[in-house]
């Protein structure tokens, strides 16, 4: 178990850092075969799909069990959570140039693998506790804060919406805009992020029963 571990740190280290490569073309591109030389603020990356890029690299140097535990959470819910959605809708994913465009559907991709990775190795070790999940919420709740904060600064330089919750700009993800239409902005935001919290409940709850109704499979528990 423990050599299966660190190769799933080593593939995130590595995932992470072609994710950050990637992710510096693709500002390049943006900005010099794009926008003329011009960085365009709304590109800027610190989406909900964008956080992994950060967090992957991170994990193998975490020395808390506690911490890594939190991000395997957060990778199997929020970031599993936001690579499926985005398929919904994916107009969001396509750019001017084909190769942003492919690069795009492949990193939501990544994000489900990603996710789907996480939940094995974390139902592999340990048991699912609200705990875990309230961390993972709260890491959330943080990035949201440095969304917002991301939001107001940049806001003087140009247009920019990380996270979808600048008041400035109408809600206008798939089905909160029918709320947005019905009670207003504010509320079209409201929901947004209850919506994300609950559906990254859901997706717990679903490996929260997968762990108990297959007992065999994941045998290999040690207590947190």
């Amino acid at each position: 178990m423990q050599r299966a571990m660190k190769k799933v740190e080593s593939l995130f280290f590595y995932l992470g850092s072609a994710m950050l490569i990637s992710e510096f073309i693709k500002q390049l591109l943006l900005t010099f075969m794009v926008g003329d030389g011009r960085y365009d603020w709304w590109y800027f990356p610190f989406q909900l799909c964008s956080v992994p890029m950060y967090l992957l690299p991170l994990y193998r140097h975490l020395k808390s069990t506690l911490a890594r535990r939190v991000l395997l959470v957060f990778f199997m819910t929020y970031s599993l959570l936001g690579g499926v959605a985005v398929f919904f809708d994916t107009s969001g994913m396509h750019y001017p140039l084909a190769i942003l465009t492919i690069h795009s559907y492949l990193w939501h991709l990544l994000l489900i693998a990603v996710g789907i990775i996480s939940g094995v190795m974390l139902l592999r070790n340990t048991r699912l506790s609200i705990r875990l999940f309230f961390y993972a919420s709260l890491l959330y709740g943080v990035c949201c804060l440095a969304a917002t904060f991301l939001n107001w600064i940049i806001s003087f330089f140009g247009s920019i919406n990380m996270f979808y919750i600048n008041p400035v700009f109408r809600m206008n993800q798939v089905f909160f805009r029918r709320i947005t239409d019905q009670f207003g902005n504010s509320a079209g935001i409201a929901s947004y992020l209850a919506g994300t919290v609950l559906g990254a409940s859901v997706l717990y709850l679903l490996w929260y029963l997968i762990q108990r109704l297959c007992p065999m499979i994941f045998a290999s528990w040690s207590e947190t």
